[in-house]
């Protein structure tokens, strides 16, 4: 059996990074932000266009200029959601067909927004990536064009941390270090690819 990990973390808390350690550990990782570029990149460009023409040109979107278009403008967002969501889940749904073939004990879903989109529900587990506020704070703020405002706009969408924390069977705590994380990480595979064996009738090693 493969067991889905559902990844997830508010902005700032090290999910990319803690994404990267699961797959160090030989974990297949489907990135769900990074299928969206993609499809920025090209596929979905004209249905884009269509919605928000001045954010696109050629066969690429601008997503500095889409994030314009959307932020704090929920109807348009929606729209926005409403044609990338699907295309999106059939990306996610070839990566976990591909991985079952393999015989991966473990797979990761990182999606930004797993608890408000509904994409818990698809997942056997879930690992919430954490941090303190202030360090969430400081990470973020240091990213180039961030502002105070577009900060509380996307935290604005997103679940606190303290329920997503409340959600998850496993937390993941970056404002330890990421030596630490690494660890943490490490013990949550061997949990899990643990419990996958045995769900197989294989010897616990």
């Amino acid at each position: 059996m493969t067991i889905v990990l559902g990844l997830t973390g508010s902005i700032g808390m090290g999910k990319s990074t803690t994404a990267a350690m699961f797959r160090d550990l030989g974990c297949p990782v489907h990135d769900a932000d990074a299928a969206v570029h993609r499809l920025y990149a090209g596929p979905a460009a004209d249905a884009v266009r269509a919605l928000f023409p001045a954010t696109v040109t050629g066969q690429q979107v601008d997503r500095e200029a889409l994030a314009r278009e959307v932020l704090g403008r929920p109807e348009r967002l929606a729209q926005l959601e409403t044609l990338i969501h699907p295309l999106v889940r059939e990306a996610e749904a070839t990566f976990l067909d591909a991985a079952r073939a393999s015989g991966a004990a473990l797979v990761v879903l990182d999606i930004p927004l797993l608890f408000e989109s509904g994409a818990a529900a698809r997942c056997d587990k879930i690992v919430v990536v954490t941090a303190p506020p202030d360090v969430q704070r400081a990470r973020v703020l240091a990213r180039p064009g961030m502002t105070e405002d577009r900060l509380a706009a996307i935290l604005a969408r997103q679940i606190p941390d303290a329920e997503k924390r409340r959600r998850a069977d496993f937390i993941v705590d970056t404002g330890r270090g990421f030596d630490s994380a690494r660890a943490q990480v490490a013990r949550i595979v061997a949990t899990l690819t643990r419990d996958s064996r045995s769900s197989q009738g294989e010897p616990a090693q």
